[in-house]
């Protein structure tokens, strides 16, 4: 067997010396009470957009689930194996959270393949295609923008496929009920990696840059 990464070892080091030592109070309470967490987000899997580390976020403090191109299915109670709809049970109904943030990222390669389906090493995969065809009716929407330059198509259908998940978040029907009654808030964040700039959607479902 190899031997486990030594950046990883390195980085535990790191944590228990910067991190767990000076909040040891914080992570034996958590232990003990168990989480509690008011916002769940959700994001993408990719290594450059971690929502803990924008939203400068402690131990306990988000509930946050990653998947490819940060997508949220309809509600499917079938057979299936759905893992993003389980986190969002779990996290509606068991954490009782009270925001839902859908975040999307600049650059996303699942966006990218979601436009160019047939083209790629991703089209020749057994499971992103399949995930990513639930945009495609978006993706076909966005690519008959024939004006707009590829890195526009991509940022356009990065921005709709967040407003294309909190409309399947609505047809969860504990999600929609809690919505209505107030108890529950979604909103919708887009972060651009090389500026590390923060857009914000609003309820007409435009982004802009909130004064921070």
């Amino acid at each position: 067997m190899d031997r486990f990464p030594a950046f990883l070892l390195d980085g535990y080091k790191s944590f228990m010396s910067d991190r767990y030592d000076p909040e040891q109070g914080r992570y034996r309470e958590l232990a003990d009470r168990g989480q509690s967490p008011t916002t769940m987000i959700i994001a993408c899997c990719d290594s450059r957009a971690a929502p803990e580390t924008i939203f400068s976020a402690g131990p306990g403090e988000m509930f946050v689930l990653r998947n490819v191109a940060n997508l949220v299915p309809t509600f499917q109670p079938d057979g299936g194996q759905h893992g993003t709809s389980a986190a969002i049970e779990f996290a509606v109904a068991a954490l009782e959270i009270s925001n839902i943030v859908v975040m999307g990222h600049g650059r996303c390669g699942g966006i990218k393949a979601a436009l160019a389906p047939d083209a790629g090493p991703l089209a020749q995969g057994d499971f992103i295609g399949k995930w990513m065809a639930m945009l495609a009716p978006v993706a076909d929407e966005v690519s008959k923008y024939t004006l707009l330059t590829n890195k526009e198509r991509q940022t356009m259908l990065e921005r709709f496929s967040i407003r294309n998940s909190i409309n399947n978040l609505r047809t969860f029907p504990y999600v929609k009920r809690l919505e209505d009654e107030g108890k529950l808030a979604i909103h919708g964040a887009w972060f651009d990696i090389s500026t590390g700039e923060l857009w914000v959607m609003n309820d007409d479902g435009d982004f802009y840059r909130p004064d921070v």
